[in-house]
């Protein structure tokens, strides 16, 4: 089946013919998506039978690349045992461990099924530990969609449908000076300590530091979104890699091994506020489930420093993309910016070259990227600029 047939068939039984609104591809000039039928390490293959260098990989969590062999096994013998139970399994205790063990801040973490969710949960106790509604959040960081965090301008988003009260106070990124004026009486401060979803915009020099200390003067818990850097820019996320460390921290993506998981974890006396033992409820069917969980543990216990030195130097060799514009990296996480986007796009895609089908998302990196698939990458990328 051609992708045009496959469309018109999505088109008559999925709102826009998609399930998340950037895979429609419009942002780059397409008027139909790239319809996946299989992934194998750095590669993609659509219906159609082409195949393409993946600078995706499903949004960032695939850090060994599709079907890596261990993350299969480990989700296909989970499944011989049962795809869910709605009560405790030994593996989401093997997998909050392993979390805890990784990523400094975190002393408990709570198993939940998406992003939103989990920056959901994080909100709500910041509130209930703080006894104050307002937040203050960033423009061009994206928490997921729950209403608090689409309630003004500033997520890159526009919608009806939700509810404006307890809005966040939305204010520019990497600039500690606006922010200071509005912290007073915030629950916290919701922040990419990576951003990602502008693109790939590191954090200024003395920035995180700053907001660490400006939370600690007001009263106010600092949430690092960690769904996007948390295992990507070193196992233990961004605040393992810049020294400073949140109140609350959300993680998705690689910490679920490709399968839906993500989690909110914190200091114990803050997670312990959460149901069953505390006075905030969140609640989840899905929530630790055993595929997911099993997929997360078969990742989680192989990324060694090996692995990220591995990745960094493979960073380094994508480096050459800046010569074309500018080029923003951290760790296996990267953002070409050039004007003409779209172009760009739909040149490499003619190519067998797949980026992020909108100039606010980051490439990433992983270990199934070899020297081959990089100077293809960068081969092409010149041809597009001479």
């Amino acid at each position: 089946m051609t992708t045009r047939e496959l469309f018109a068939r999505a088109l008559k039984v999925i709102p826009g013919g998609v399930n998340s609104p950037v895979r429609a591809m419009k942002a780059v000039g397409l008027d139909a998506p790239l319809f996946a039928r299989s992934g194998e390490g750095a590669y993609l293959e659509d219906v159609e039978g082409r195949r393409y260098v993946d600078w995706v990989l499903s949004w960032g969590p695939l850090i060994f690349g599709h079907a890596d062999p261990e993350t299969v096994e480990a989700v296909i013998a989970a499944a011989r045992e049962g795809t869910t139970f709605g009560t405790a399994t030994e593996r989401e205790v093997e997998l909050a461990e392993e979390i805890v063990g990784a990523v400094p801040s975190v002393e408990m973490v709570r198993l939940v099924s998406s992003g939103t969710e989990a920056a959901m949960t994080a909100l709500r106790l910041a509130r209930a530990a703080t006894g104050r509604e307002p937040f203050v959040r960033f423009a061009g960081c994206y928490h997921g969609h729950a209403d608090p965090f689409l309630s003004e301008a500033g997520s890159g988003v526009r919608t009806l449908g939700i509810q404006a009260a307890a809005e966040g106070r939305v204010v520019p990124y990497n600039d500690l000076e606006v922010v200071e004026p509005v912290i007073e009486g915030a629950a916290c401060v919701f922040v990419e300590p990576v951003a990602g979803n502008m693109g790939v915009v590191p954090p200024a020099e003395g920035f995180l530091t700053g907001l660490r200390e400006l939370c600690h003067a007001s009263g106010a818990m600092l949430v690092f979104d960690e769904v996007i850097t948390g295992f990507r820019v070193a196992r233990g996320g961004a605040q393992e890699r810049y020294g400073v460390l949140p109140d609350l921290t959300v993680l998705g993506k690689i910490v679920g091994g490709g399968l839906p998981l993500a989690a909110v974890g914190g200091r114990a006396e803050l997670m312990e506020r959460l149901a069953p033992v505390g006075d905030v409820y969140q609640a989840g069917t899905l929530s630790g489930n055993p595929l997911a969980t099993a997929a997360g543990l078969s990742v989680l216990r192989r990324l060694t420093p090996e692995v990220y030195e591995g990745l960094e130097r493979k960073g380094e060799r994508l480096d050459a993309l800046g010569q074309h514009g500018r080029f923003e990296r951290v760790g296996a996480m990267a953002t070409l910016f050039v004007d003409d986007y779209g172009a760009l796009f739909r040149h490499l895609l003619e190519r067998g070259i797949y980026l992020a089908p909108s100039q606010n998302e980051a490439m990433f990196l992983s270990t199934a990227h070899g020297d081959e698939e990089i100077d293809r990458t960068i081969e092409a990328v010149a041809a597009f600029f001479d």
